[in-house]
């Protein structure tokens, strides 16, 4: 899905193989006076070959896709033998039939013409003398040239993914060279169309996942309007398909190069092993990732989202962070439970969660159910899932997500969690929960260096955590000295110098709050 890596530079793809259209175009073509007279609708079928026969039985010659140049000199005064021919060029698959007016028949033989119709074969007839030769000349060296260039692009794309390959890059980044070779959007899925990763323009990749499962089960397995697919998979198992999205250059082209891509993939996912994560696993993380952060606003995140196969219409969405949660774990208790949502791994070891729910259900009882099974799977009543308040909007995700993490954050940080339910919320973790939430203000942060300022800049490093302890007791003195084992005049001494140190009272509930926020802040900010 989102990619940090650079936005790849586009190649031009390879012109277009040419089609009948292109080849009446040309500029020797045009000298002849060509006139379609059949078969209009077919003009833009691909000409594989041009081949000059005045053979009657010319079609058993062809392999198909070609373009049959004749005077119909054979064929005069036959109009079975004319009806025939036109047939069998049809039943060969060729591309087009050029007659040429003049030596055999004066103006367009009317049994042709209504043959190649009902054939649906183009017939173009030549107004003007025109030497055969210069038009087979013409056409066999671009067609040349552009096999040529099919091949080459062959070869430039599996070098470079074999590169990329050996470098051990990642999948995002595989697929960015592949965008920028078909210079279209580039689109991986399961085999229930679910998007698990993509690559190309920003708002062009957009467009298409904006209505994505309508797009893709409407296009099938066709390949109109440049939608191009490779099947994904090995030893006799399908997994997944690439597919080019709107590709613009010739089809042949557009199939080897997502042949190309495709081989690449399986080949990169074969490397990785069972250890690495799933490409479903990386794209919900890449999601998830993205949503935290903030740096790509949550509506543009919307269409991967939907084309992820999360519910996003009419939805309740209850962000949850897991502190040491395997995000296998959590897929299969969300799987036990038949709850949608992504799982992603985080750093520092969490892991979050999103469920998407239905608005007749009860957010809180679910999420409860969860952590309840999560409990049971992992054999622990120590695990603590952490929560955000239900959302009904999208928009509101990120900054329910970046809760989740706080209140996961102040829960890591506090001396009471096993007291704590299984589903924790910022109402839960009071003070503690709240400066997390604020430890980014610059004004909390100042006010943190002000009141610890003689202890943070001192050389007597034990005293902190000796305060930190006293707070946290209730200003508990034996309880202190028995953590720090000390005895209690050592204690007494060493709180004498904390005291003297920031210049106040620890006895005055007011002063004392004060250097427990702070202190709060600093460990907030630390950590």
């Amino acid at each position: 899905m989102t990619t940090t890596s650079e936005p790849p530079t586009f190649h031009r793809p390879p012109a277009p193989a040419l089609s009948v259209r292109q080849v009446l175009g040309l500029e020797r073509v045009l000298a002849g006076e060509p006139e379609v007279v059949a078969g209009s609708g077919q003009l833009d079928r691909p000409v594989r070959w041009v081949h000059v026969a005045e053979a009657a039985d010319v079609g058993v010659m062809l392999t198909g896709g070609e373009m049959v140049l004749t005077t119909g000199v054979l064929l005069a005064g036959d109009e079975d033998k004319q009806a025939e021919y036109i047939r069998s060029l049809h039943r060969a698959e060729a591309a087009a039939v050029v007659l040429g007016l003049g030596r055999a028949f004066p103006s367009p033989p009317d049994v042709m013409r209504r043959a190649a119709e009902r054939c649906g074969l183009p017939m173009v007839v030549l107004h003007r003398p025109f030497p055969f030769a210069e038009l087979t000349e013409e056409v066999q060296s671009r067609l040349v040239r552009r096999k040529f260039a099919a091949v080459s692009l062959s070869e430039a794309v599996r070098t470079a993914l074999t590169a990329l390959i050996t470098a051990g890059a990642p999948l995002q980044r595989l697929l960015d060279e592949v965008a920028s070779h078909s210079a279209c959007p580039v689109v991986v899925t399961n085999l229930a169309h679910r998007v698990l990763a993509t690559a190309g323009e920003r708002s062009a990749v957009d467009d298409v996942l904006r209505d994505w499962e309508r797009i893709a089960r409407q296009a099938g397995g066709s390949e109109g309007d440049g939608w191009i697919r490779a099947e994904l998979g090995g030893c006799g198992e399908r997994w997944g398909q690439l597919v080019l999205c709107g590709y613009r250059g010739d089809t042949a082209d557009g199939r080897l190069l997502a042949d190309r891509a495709a081989e690449a993939l399986v080949l990169h996912r074969m490397l990785a092993g069972n250890s690495a994560p799933t490409w479903e696993e990386q794209s919900a993380q890449s999601l998830l990732t993205d949503l935290v952060s903030g740096v790509v606003p949550a509506r543009q995140l919307l269409p991967r989202a939907r084309a992820a196969g999360l519910p996003v219409n009419r939805r309740t969405f209850v962000p949850l962070v897991v502190r040491d949660g395997e995000p296998a774990r959590l897929e299969r208790v969300l799987r036990m439970l038949g709850l949608p949502g992504i799982v992603a791994e985080l750093a520092d070891g969490a892991a979050a969660v999103l469920l998407s729910l239905a608005r007749d259900q009860d957010p809180q009882a679910l999420a409860a159910h969860f952590a309840a099974r999560l409990r049971t799977e992992t054999g622990s009543p120590k695990t603590i899932v952490a929560a955000a308040g239900s959302l009904t909007a999208w928009d509101e995700v990120p900054a329910g997500l970046r809760e989740a993490r706080h209140v996961a954050d102040a829960v890591a940080d506090s001396s009471r969690a096993r007291e704590l339910p299984a589903v924790v919320r910022l109402a839960d973790v009071h003070l503690r929960g709240l400066i997390r939430l604020l430890r980014d203000d610059p004004h909390v942060q100042s006010f943190a260096e002000r009141e610890l300022d003689g202890l943070l800049c001192g050389p007597d490093e034990d005293l902190l955590p000796v305060l930190r302890t006293y707070l946290a007791t209730g200003r508990n003195k034996s309880r202190t000295a028995q953590l720090h084992h000390v005895s209690r005049p050592a204690l007494y001494r060493r709180l004498e110098a904390i005291q003297g140190r920031l210049g106040v009272d620890l006895d005055d509930f007011e002063q004392a709050a004060s250097v427990h926020i702070a202190l709060l802040a600093h460990d907030a900010q630390q950590g």
